[in-house]
C-alpha cells in the first residue's frame, strides 16, 4: 500500500469497540468508514472470555493451546473450552463481516484487523508455573514462531469473507516500553522481569511481519504507546508504519516520525483524545492543528500529509455504541480537514 503517489488522508480506529453485538458494530464501522477510510473488524471485550485482545490473538497460535486461570490466560498441553470460545467468537465475527460486506452496494477496498504483537502476547500469557511466558527465552521464541505460523490461515479466512479487499494489519504492542525497560512484574509482584534485548524484539517483529506479508497483507503497522515508543526499531523490523498517540510525543519522537515520513512510511496519528469517554469531543479544527503545527515546525511539506491515518488515542470500548460512532464521524472530519491542507 505505501507508494510514491500522494494518498488521501484516511481515518480508522484501533479496534476495541463497545457492547456485545458484532452485527451492530460491523454496520456502524463500515457505514462510517467508507472509502477512503479504513473499516476494521471490531474487538468486543464486553462479550467476555475469548473476545479480549489476548485470547483472540492467542487463539491463532499453531500447536499452542491456552486456557483461563485466576491469574489470566495460560499456555496448556491441550485445547479446552476457553480456546473453543475464543475461536468460535472470532469465526462468528468473520461470518458476520462477510454478511454485512456482502450486502453493501460498494464495498470498502481495504479491511483492517488487529493482532496482539509477539512481545505483549508473551507478557500476557502464563506458563504452567504461573510465571509470564516473557520470562523464558524459549517460550518467547515459540510464541513468535507460532503466531507467524498462524496468521496465514487467518488472513485467508478474511480474504474469503471480503473478496478483493486488501488486508491491513495493526500489530498491537501495548506493553513494549515495559518489556524493553524490564519493569513488568513477576507473578509474585516482588520483582520485575529482566528486560528483553532490543535485537530480540526486532527479530520477533520481523518474523511476524514477514509472515503477514507472505500471507498477502498489504500494510502492516505496529501500534505502541507514546511513552518510550521505539519508532526506529519498529521501522527497522520491516513495518510499513507506526501507530502512536500524539498527546505526549517528545520533540525527538516527532523528528523520528519525520524521518519515517520522508522514507515513505505510514504514520497512524492518535490525534483525537479519547481518554475521557464522558467528555465532549474536541473541535475538528483543534484536532487538525495538533497534527499540522508540529508538521510545519518539522519542515514537512503539506503534500506529505498523505502518509497519515488519523485514529483515536485509545480504544473505544468504554464508550457507548452511539458515542463511538460519533468518534468515527469526528475522525473522518479531521481527515477531511487535513486533506484540504494537503491539497493546498
Amino acid at each position: 500500500m505505501p507508494s510514491d503517489t500522494p494518498q488521501q488522508i484516511s481515518a480508522t480506529a484501533l479496534g476495541p469497540w463497545p457492547g456485545t453485538d458484532p452485527v451492530e458494530a460491523a454496520r456502524i464501522i463500515r457505514g462510517e468508514l467508507g472509502s477512503p477510510h479504513l473499516p476494521f473488524i471490531a474487538e468486543l471485550p464486553d462479550r467476555g472470555v475469548g473476545s479480549d485482545a489476548l485470547g483472540r490473538t492467542a487463539s491463532l497460535l499453531v500447536e499452542m493451546a491456552i486456557d483461563v486461570q485466576p491469574h489470566g490466560w495460560r499456555l496448556v498441553d491441550r485445547p479446552g473450552k476457553d480456546l473453543r470460545r475464543a475461536t468460535s467468537a472470532l469465526a462468528t465475527d468473520i461470518n458476520i463481516l462477510a454478511d454485512v460486506a456482502g450486502a453493501e452496494d460498494v464495498s470498502a477496498p481495504f479491511l483492517k484487523i488487529q493482532l496482539l504483537g509477539p512481545l505483549s502476547l508473551a507478557a500476557g500469557l502464563h506458563l504452567h508455573n504461573g510465571e509470564r511466558a516473557l520470562l523464558d527465552y524459549g517460550a518467547r521464541r515459540d510464541i513468535a514462531e507460532s503466531l507467524a505460523a498462524g496468521v496465514g490461515e487467518h488472513l485467508a479466512r478474511l480474504c474469503a469473507a471480503v473478496p478483493g479487499a486488501g488486508i491491513v494489519v495493526q500489530l498491537d504492542e501495548p506493553d513494549i516500553a515495559s518489556v524493553l525497560a524490564g519493569t513488568i512484574p513477576t507473578a509474585s509482584g516482588y520483582r520485575t522481569l529482566r528486560s528483553i534485548p532490543g535485537e530480540e524484539v526486532t527479530n520477533a517483529w520481523r518474523l511476524v511481519i514477514d509472515a503477514l506479508k507472505a500471507a498477502g497483507a498489504v500494510e502492516t503497522v505496529v501500534s505502541v504507546q507514546e511513552i518510550e515508543a521505539p519508532i526506529q526499531r519498529i521501522l527497522g523490523a520491516g513495518a510499513d508504519g507506526v501507530a502512536v498517540p500524539l498527546k505526549a510525543l517528545t520533540t525527538r519522537q516527532w523528528e523520528q516520525l519525520a524521518v519515517a515520513v520522508e522514507a515513505g512510511k505510514r504514520i497512524w496519528a492518535g490525534a483525537l483524545p479519547t481518554d475521557n469517554p464522558g467528555s465532549p469531543l474536541p473541535r475538528t479544527a483543534d484536532v487538525v492543528e495538533t497534527v499540522w503545527r508540529p508538521w510545519r515546525q518539522l519542515g514537512l511539506p503539506a503534500s506529505a500529509l498523505g502518509t497519515l491515518r488519523v485514529t483515536p488515542s485509545t480504544g473505544l470500548e468504554m464508550f457507548t455504541p452511539s458515542a463511538a460512532k460519533d468518534v468515527l464521524t469526528r475522525l473522518t472530519q479531521v481527515a477531511d480537514g487535513l486533506d484540504q491542507l494537503a491539497q493546498g
